[in-house]
């Protein structure tokens, strides 16, 4: 600063020196503010850092956020939206103009973050992240059950529990921040870590995911409404259930989920089925086995019996072949006693013949002459005889051979019929009542019928009909 006679008592500042005194002034003056306007310009250059504008009516102020701070944000700022910083103003002394050095800001208003959620929501359903086609199924009982959570939260207490009373499994936790600048990242880091696990690895690829925390404001859970959080999830190859909030909180990665359920206690529920359950299940399921072989075997039983109960009876079985014997036998009686009297008739007329000497002489000289002729063939007889008494001796062991198995035969068919024969029934304490020849099977052909015939297994009974009133 000098000093100029000719100006009074006026100070005279260079010009580096006022720049320096309203630097001094706005930074000491202002060292820590926080504003709230919304953004007319934003700019990202490859330096890194953001340069924006907060506008309010015809009031303009710039801003910048380092690339140290820039890089930790969940999401760039965005131009038309209301937001909150916290900074430190200063001045470019370069230029004669002052400018806020953002620490933190934030979107200003659950107004304004619903309007960026909405855009954001049309942008990616547009994109098709949230077709109900392109959700995966829930395994029934994954092995291992992987985590997204903050570990020292209720949310994380309340699966274990839940699990642990269902169904007991290896349980991997990720630690994350559920809120904050740093929690989008952390959760979508999370759940690509656990997708680039090697399931034949030493840390156990999760068969399932569960990204869950509790209950809280719009602003709370906008971490779970970022892009690339809900971008982690729909691109996640093992099925992913979001329990974020409560019931009636929805953010984006619900719907890029497989599944949502509106607790994280819920989750834990459908993430495994309950012990108590496939017990019952398992016990119903045996006893329905069970009961169907009990009836399958009494419907085997019952056929039998009715098959039985349709076989002819033994002496009817027998009758015919009996009754075809008998007549063989007398046919065979009655050709053998033809055979002798042809036999002693040709042994008459022989006897007459030979009384006669002339007739005996001839028929000697014709018998020596045909002795000489057939003596060569005698031997050829006797070569003939001894193969023919060799294959009548074959003829009769294979003869006796199908007799025997015959026989045989024959005695498991009449073992076969005594076992299903109704006397076998008889002799349980059943009764077999006939009348005029035939069987009896109902009270009113019994009632028109004077007399009946009841069977017992030791004889029949003979009993008159008395009709009731």
């Amino acid at each position: 600063m000098i000093s100029d006679p000719s100006l009074g008592n006026v100070p005279e500042y260079t010009v580096e020196e006022i720049s320096r005194q309203v630097k001094s002034t706005i930074e000491s003056r202002f060292e820590r503010v926080c504003i709230r306007g919304e953004v007319s310009s934003v700019s990202s250059p490859p330096s890194g850092h953001i340069y924006l504008t907060f506008k309010q009516d015809r009031h303009e102020l710039a801003a910048v956020i380092w690339k140290s701070r820039a890089n930790r944000l969940a999401a760039k700022p965005l131009q038309g939206i209301e937001y909150r910083a916290t900074g430190s103003l200063t001045a470019y002394s370069g230029k004669s103009n002052y400018q806020l050095i953002v620490d933190r800001i934030t979107e200003a208003g659950e107004g304004a973050l619903l309007a960026r959620l909405e855009r954001l929501k049309a942008q990616l359903q547009a994109e098709g992240l949230f077709d109900a086609e392109k959700k995966r199924q829930i395994p029934f009982l994954p092995s291992v059950i992987g985590v997204v959570s903050s570990p020292g939260g209720a949310v994380i207490r309340d699966i274990i529990h839940v699990l642990r009373d269902r169904f007991p499994l290896h349980l991997l936790l990720w630690p994350v921040s559920v809120q904050g600048p740093s929690a989008a990242g952390e959760v979508e880091r999370a759940i690509r870590g656990f997708n680039a696990l090697d399931p034949s690895g030493q840390v156990p690829r999760p068969g399932l995911l569960i990204v869950a925390r509790g209950g809280g404001s719009v602003e709370d859970l906008a971490a779970f409404s970022e892009e690339i959080v809900v971008r982690a999830a729909f691109e996640s190859e093992i099925p992913l259930i979001s329990a974020v909030g409560h019931e009636t909180d929805t953010p984006l990665i619900d719907l890029a989920a497989d599944l949502r359920a509106p607790t994280p206690s819920v989750a834990a529920e459908k993430s495994v089925p309950s012990r108590r359950e496939i017990t019952a299940r398992l016990a119903a399921i045996d006893s329905r086995m069970i009961s169907a072989w009990d009836r399958k075997a009494q419907q085997k039983t019952q056929r039998l019996r009715d098959l039985a109960r349709g076989l002819p009876r033994p002496e009817t079985l027998f009758a015919m072949p009996s009754q075809r014997l008998d007549h063989a036998a007398q046919s065979l009686a009655q050709a053998w006693q033809g055979l002798s009297q042809d036999c002693e008739i040709r042994l008459a007329r022989l006897s007459s013949r030979l009384r006669r000497p002339e007739i005996i002489s001839i028929s000697g000289n014709r018998l020596s002459a045909l002795s000489a002729r057939l003596r060569p063939e005698l031997v050829n007889i006797a070569g003939r005889l001894r193969r023919l008494e060799f294959a009548a001796g074959r003829l009769n062991a294979a003869g006796a051979a199908a007799l025997d198995s015959k026989t045989r035969h024959l005695s498991e068919l009449n073992r076969l019929l005594e076992t299903l024969s109704y006397a076998r029934v008889l002799k349980r304490g059943y009764a077999v009542v006939s009348g005029n020849g035939r069987i009896v099977t109902t009270r009113e052909q019994a009632r028109q019928l004077p007399e009946l015939t009841i069977g017992f297994q030791d004889g029949d009974l003979q009993v008159d009909v008395k009709p009731t009133q």
